[in-house]
C-alpha cells in the first residue's frame, strides 16, 4: 500500500486499485496496438505517433486549440475510462469532489512555442496566437482533463523531465490512499519532437547515430526520441469493488528521491536510485526477493543503462528479477516514458507476458542483470518495479503487484 506521513510517522493508507489504463504511443493507440507493438521489432528513426487524429476524442475547435501533448492526454484518458466501464466517466459514480486528476509533461507545448516563434520573427507579434499561453502550459492537459469529465478535486501537473509520469501516478496514488479523493486520472504526456529539440539532444550527443535504441546493449550508442502518452484511471479499492469494476493490478507501493549530483548524470554507484528502489519497495511492504520484474528506465545511453543495470545488481542481487526496457520500441518520450511504462507493467500483469526489450542482442559483459529479449516471456504474475530516473538527478519508481 501506499503510505502516508503523519506526525507519528508511517500511516498505512487505502489500497489503490488500478482499474482502466489509455496508450498513445508510437507503436501503437490502445490497448491492443500498443501491447502487439510491444513484442514487435523497433521502427527506425524518431518515434512518432504516426495516423493520430484528435477528432476521435475532442471537437476541430477543441483540437485546434490544443497542443499536440494535451491531444494525446484527452485520448489516453478517455481510453482509460473507457477500459474500465466508464466512458466519459459515467458509471463511476463518483463524488466530483472526490476525483481529481494529476497529469505530468516535461517539455510542455513546445512544437506550438517553436511554431509561434517562428509566426512571430516572420509575420510580426500581431500574428502571434492568442490562445499561445494555454496551449503551452504545462497544465494545460491536467486542466482539459478536469473540464471534460467535471471532477473539481485535485488538479495538478508534475514536472520533474523523465519521472514525471512514475511521480504524476505516485503521487494520484497518495491522494487516494490518504483519503482525500476515491478516484483519480494518472500519468504524462510528451510531444518533443520539435527542431530545436533535436538539434539540442543531438549536439549533446545524446541521440543515438544509428537510430537504434538498444537498451542494455553493449552497441547502444544514445537514445531515439519519442513521444506519446500514458494513463492509469486509479480507484481506492473499496470504491473499485463497490461498483464492480474489474482490478488490473495495485499500485501497491511509489518512492521519490533526488541524486543531488549533476544536472544530466546519475550519482555514482546509483546511490539515489537505490534509495528510491528500496524506498518503494517499504512503501510496498515487500522484499527485494518477492519481486518478479524490472521495467526499467534503460534509455540506451551508454552511462545510464550501466549504473541502472548495477543499481539492479545491488538491490536484487544475481541473477535477480527479469528486466525488460520498452524503449527499445517506443524510444525515450521523456516526461511520458515512466507513464507509458506503467501502462506496459500492468498489461505485462493482465497479460501473463514479459515484453522484450528489443534491440538487445550483445550482451554488455559488465552487466549481470536478467534481460528479456527476443521474444515475450510467459511468467507467473508478481511485483513489478518500474524505473524512472531524469535529468536534474530525479528518482521515481512504482511497484505495482497483481490484483
Amino acid at each position: 500500500m501506499i503510505v502516508h506521513y503523519g506526525p507519528d510517522g508511517p500511516v498505512q493508507g487505502r489500497r489503490v486499485a488500478i482499474t482502466g489504463v489509455g496508450v498513445v504511443a508510437p507503436i501503437g493507440t490502445g490497448q491492443t496496438a500498443f501491447w502487439e507493438g510491444l513484442c514487435a521489432p523497433q521502427p527506425l528513426g524518431d518515434r512518432r505517433v504516426v495516423d493520430f487524429d484528435p477528432s476521435r476524442w475532442m471537437s476541430p475547435k477543441e483540437a485546434h486549440r490544443a497542443d499536440r501533448f494535451t491531444q494525446f492526454a484527452v485520448a489516453a484518458a478517455s481510453m482509460a475510462l473507457e477500459s474500465a466501464g466508464a466512458p466519459s466517466g459515467d458509471g463511476l459514480d463518483v463524488d466530483p469532489a472526490r476525483a481529481g486528476v494529476v497529469m505530468g509533461t516535461g517539455t510542455g507545448g513546445i512544437t506550438t512555442m517553436e511554431a509561434q516563434v517562428v509566426v512571430m520573427q516572420q509575420r510580426g507579434l500581431r500574428r502571434v496566437s492568442p490562445v499561445l499561453v494555454p496551449m503551452i502550459m504545462p497544465n494545460a492537459p491536467a486542466a482539459a482533463l478536469s473540464m471534460r469529465f467535471g471532477w473539481q478535486g485535485p488538479c495538478e501537473c508534475t514536472v520533474t523531465a523523465c519521472a514525471t509520469g512514475s511521480h504524476s501516478i505516485a503521487n494520484a496514488a497518495r491522494l487516494i490512499a490518504s483519503g482525500r479523493c476515491d478516484v483519480m486520472l494518472a500519468g504524462a504526456t510528451e510531444a518533443p519532437i520539435a527542431q530545436a529539440v533535436l538539434a539540442a539532444f543531438r549536439n549533446m550527443t545524446a541521440l543515438s547515430p544509428s537510430g537504434m535504441s538498444r537498451p542494455f546493449d553493449a552497441r547502444r550508442d544514445g537514445f531515439v526520441i519519442g513521444e506519446g502518452c500514458g494513463v492509469l484511471l486509479l480507484e481506492s479499492w473499496e470504491h473499485a469493488v463497490g461498483r464492480g469494476a474489474r482490478v488490473l493490478a495495485s499500485l501497491a507501493g511509489a518512492a521519490s528521491t533526488a541524486d543531488a549530483h549533476h544536472l544530466t548524470a546519475p550519482s555514482p554507484g546509483g546511490e539515489g536510485a537505490i534509495a528510491c528502489i528500496q524506498l518503494a519497495l517499504a512503501d510496498a511492504g515487500i522484499e527485494a526477493s518477492a519481486v518478479r520484474q524490472v521495467n526499467a528506465h534503460g534509455s540506451s545511453t551508454p552511462l545510464n543503462d550501466a549504473v541502472e543495470a548495477e543499481v539492479i545488481t545491488k538491490v536484487f542481487g544475481v541473477p535477480g528479477p527479469a528486466v525488460t526496457s520498452i524503449k527499445g520500441v517506443t524510444g525515450h518520450s521523456f516526461g511520458a516514458a515512466g507513464a507509458i511504462e506503467a501502462v506496459a507493467s500492468v498489461l505485462s500483469i493482465d497479460m501473463g507476458l514479459i515484453p522484450p526489450t528489443d534491440g538487445f542482442v550483445q550482451a554488455d559483459a559488465g552487466m549481470l542483470i536478467d534481460v528479456v529479449h527476443g521474444a515475450p516471456r510467459p511468467w507467473e504474475p508478481g511485483p513489478v518495479v518500474s524505473n524512472s530516473f531524469a535529468f536534474g538527478g530525479h528518482n521515481g519508481c512504482l511497484v505495482i503487484t497483481p490484483p
